[in-house]
């Protein structure tokens, strides 16, 4: 029996890997290739794919782009959450529980909802093609996901943990950063996790907002349609490279996601 559901658990994990498997092999076989039949390796090995990625300004600057717009966007979440979720996690005040649920539903609401909102007020203020202009677009979904898990976590902290340390002479920046903080780690890196993921693959509003200075990848990669047909070559390889972000901060941030996952509101 055991024998039995560690092949099916294997045979599952096998069916899962082999659309990355795939889309590994099509990276490095030609276009050629890959049109004229069904083969599960290169017969023709070439790197030419991923040249085209790192030569080429108009994809590089998309990875680019990408990565900054999402690092500023998981900083400026975490940088308001934090002291969000400790006030609901320590304090009490009216209406406290409707403006939680209120922070859920901007998350539930789906990018569409705020697409032309966001698309007049930045063209406005000429933040239209701007890298801030995406990362706070994704703070209105990420924040409220952040306060929500951050929350949780800090209510698993004992007051008696902020009353002592005030007696013992800590002002509140010095007792958040060097004592709180450090005990909700696993909680800032499920949060962290989950802010990147989210800003990184959402497509919708950072190809909306943006148009050449700022373009991310997931908008260069849904435009390699040409005169001559879909380069397919460049395309998995454009894929290869963009799972990759995704894997470093999972490798990084692993121990405090498997913690997280199973203390936390996750």
């Amino acid at each position: 029996m055991q024998k039995r559901k560690t092949f099916i658990l294997l045979l599952y994990i096998l069916f899962l890997l082999l659309p990355i498997y795939w889309l590994l092999m099509m990276s490095f076989k030609t276009n050629e290739e890959i049109l004229g039949g069904l083969t599960f390796w290169p017969t023709e090995f070439t790197l030419a794919n991923y040249k085209v990625i790192f030569t080429d300004p108009s994809w590089y600057s998309g990875y680019i782009n990408s990565l900054t717009y999402v690092s500023m966007n998981t900083v400026i979440s975490l940088l308001v959450a934090l002291p969000a979720a400790y006030a609901f996690s320590r304090y009490r005040f009216i209406g406290d529980k409707h403006m939680f649920f209120w922070l859920l539903t901007n998350r539930m609401a789906p990018p569409a909802v705020f697409l032309l909102p966001f698309f007049q007020l930045y063209s406005s203020v000429g933040l239209f093609d701007t890298h801030i202009a995406v990362a706070l677009a994704h703070c209105l979904f990420n924040v409220p996901l952040a306060v929500w898990i951050l929350e949780g976590f800090m209510s698993g902290v004992p007051k008696e943990i902020d009353e002592t340390a005030y007696i013992d002479g800590y002002s509140f920046p010095r007792f958040f950063i060097r004592i709180f903080l450090p005990m909700i780690r696993s909680g800032i890196g499920v949060t962290a996790f989950f802010c990147f993921m989210f800003s990184w693959v959402e497509l919708l509003l950072a190809r909306t907002l943006t148009s050449v200075n700022a373009k991310p990848i997931v908008a260069t990669m849904t435009r390699t349609v040409s005169a001559s047909g879909i380069d397919w070559g460049v395309l998995a390889a454009a894929g290869v490279l963009t799972i990759i972000p995704g894997l470093l901060v999972i490798w990084f941030v692993r121990n405090h996601v498997a913690k997280g996952f199973a203390l936390g509101r996750v």
